[in-house]
């Protein structure tokens, strides 16, 4: 089955973030959620069957602490979730984190600053942002001296 739906775009884009960043993701942590374009993170529907279900799977491969999941902040009232996820959650053995912007996701996950929050096109060297704007501005220079190759020099007599 592929992916259905908007739920997945928050995960597709803290991946392809985390890539150009070159930045690892918190691997016990899943993600659901839609982004649009302004990075607010939108609900999804079956939110409660979403965190039961990897709660299993971490459940069955054994409870660290480690693992929760991340959700729309907006998709918190509709929880109703069963016994055993709120009794792991209550001992700190498994984690609901929401967000309500894809900023407060990719620090979540990575550890690091977004570089959200200072002038636009402005962020920190050490920032998700900053990292994937170093990268894209050297995937442009690459671009720019493939196009425009320097004559060959003449041999002069």
């Amino acid at each position: 089955m592929g992916v259905e739906g908007d739920s997945a775009s928050c995960a597709e884009l803290f991946v392809l973030l985390s890539s150009l960043a070159d930045l690892p993701l918190k691997q016990g942590i899943a993600v659901t959620g839609a982004v649009n374009l302004h990075g607010e993170v939108l609900p999804v529907g079956g939110v409660n069957e979403k965190i039961e279900g990897y709660f299993r799977i971490c459940r069955t491969a054994g409870l660290d602490g480690t693992q929760g999941v991340l959700i729309p902040h907006r998709n918190r009232r509709q929880l109703m979730l069963d016994r055993d996820v709120v009794e792991a959650v209550r001992q700190g053995l498994f984690h609901i984190y929401t967000a309500e912007q894809a900023s407060d996701g990719i620090e979540l996950l990575t550890g690091c600053a977004s570089g959200m929050g200072g002038p636009p096109g402005e962020y920190a060297p050490d920032s998700v942002l900053g990292r994937v704007q170093k990268t894209l501005q050297a995937y442009r220079r690459a671009c720019q001296a493939a196009d425009n190759p320097k004559s060959p020099r003449k041999n002069a007599r």
